[in-house]
């Protein structure tokens, strides 16, 4: 019921929103003396068709960037095509060898387009490749199930697919699963293993600092988030029937911690609209065009997440599996390792990161690095100009002493 509730919801309300866009094409120029008045009729007829989630994957919108004081144009490929992900590279039209970097974008409720600047920043002085999610309600139910240890079989895909003397860079959530598939790699003397790994305010070990994330996921017992937060995708969709934690319940969640944030927002958004600055509504809806885009989680990867990563913390503990066997990140014995904390996270708490460098015990001291961004939060981690100016040249370094 509650992904066909959610339906009859956003359905009921898709003509207000179409009537709303028909009323601003067709709305009078705001010039004039009642000028005022125009714009905030318009500005209204704009909030309200705005009032929506979307579920197509945005663009990344890389058109070009800047390469040894050059502009560069930049092209999207598709270079594994999985049921699940696609792997995608970033193409750059120059003649330098750079080094090759995956990047695990999170699978939880957002497309990986919310690390469009992560990889931006990064395509200045490597050849970047994402995990590129899909939108489980669009996956047939013959593609079979996505889990945990199916994430971790992704990455070891993906770093096969990019070839021998590539990096990994995981973001928030996947820190778990790159590190795991790190460990089964280094175990098995793959050949693509991975020469460093980044790892960015992820769940390595939620017994650090828990933050109220992880209280939330360890205060109900695994049924209860598979009764109350699990929905089935209606039939109108390509995975119809397939059991999902759908975007949505994501983004709501988050939002009920920053309420107050994103109502002060919206509230700045109309007095933009409302006052004809565009440029600064534009910043605004760009951000929200990005973070109102919600992909939907199949349930077993959602629940096995919220049992084996929050509630039991099993690669912390040694009792994490792959495909039957212990994963022993003591294995890994030539990936440098960077950790990377922000300092205000209320998302992913200090030391929950950092735990990678104590599983990783067989790794000599000169491969091993932590960074600590004292001032920024779970976002400003991988985004925006701290991750530009301060983080970034960090990763750059510790991937170029590898190299």
């Amino acid at each position: 019921m509650l992904y066909a509730t959610y339906q009859a919801l956003d359905d009921f309300f898709a003509p207000l929103r179409t009537g709303a866009s028909f009323a601003l094409n067709f709305a009078p120029r705001a010039t004039g003396p009642f000028g005022g008045v125009l714009r905030s009729n318009a500005a209204l007829m704009e909030m309200v068709s705005r009032f929506r989630l979307s579920h197509e994957r945005p663009k990344f919108g890389i058109a070009s960037v800047q390469v040894e004081n050059r502009e560069v144009p930049v092209t999207e490929e598709v270079v594994l095509d999985l049921p699940f992900a696609r792997l995608v590279h970033f193409r750059r039209d120059i003649d330098t060898v750079q080094p090759k970097v995956l990047v695990t974008a999170p699978l939880s409720g957002h497309f990986a387009t919310l690390l469009a600047g992560t990889v931006k920043t990064l395509l200045r002085d490597h050849d970047v490749y994402i995990t590129d999610w899909k939108n489980a309600r669009d996956v047939p139910r013959s593609a079979g199930e996505f889990g945990v240890e199916d994430y971790v079989e992704y990455v070891i895909r993906c770093m096969e697919a990019i070839g021998p003397g590539g990096h990994v860079l995981a973001v928030c959530q996947p820190c778990v699963q790159t590190l795991a598939a790190v460990a089964v790699m280094s175990e098995d003397r793959n050949p693509a293993t991975p020469r460093s790994m980044t790892l960015m305010a992820g769940p390595v070990d939620v017994r650090e600092s828990p933050t109220t994330v992880n209280d939330l996921a360890n205060d109900k017992p695994l049924d209860w988030f598979e009764k109350n937060v699990i929905g089935t995708v209606p039939m109108r969709y390509p995975g119809a029937g397939r059991r999902v934690y759908p975007g949505f319940v994501q983004l709501f969640s988050f939002m009920a911690m920053n309420m107050d944030r994103h109502q002060a927002q919206h509230r700045k958004l109309y007095d933009h609209l409302a006052a004809g600055e565009v440029e600064q509504a534009a910043k605004i809806k760009d951000f929200y065009d990005e973070y109102f885009a919600v992909l939907d989680l199949t349930a077993e990867f959602y629940l096995e997440t919220i049992e084996r990563v929050f509630q039991t913390a099993d690669l912390a503990r040694g009792e994490f599996l792959y495909r039957g066997r212990k994963v022993d990140p003591g294995k890994i014995r030539h990936t440098a390792l960077l950790t990377v904390e922000g300092g205000r996270d209320d998302i992913c708490g200090l030391g929950q990161t950092t735990a990678a460098h104590d599983l990783c015990s067989s790794l000599r001291p000169h491969l091993k690095r932590h960074h600590l961004q004292a001032n920024v939060g779970h976002y400003g981690v991988f985004n925006g100009r701290k991750w530009d100016n301060e983080i970034y040249p960090v990763v750059r370094n510790m991937i170029l002493a590898v190299e």
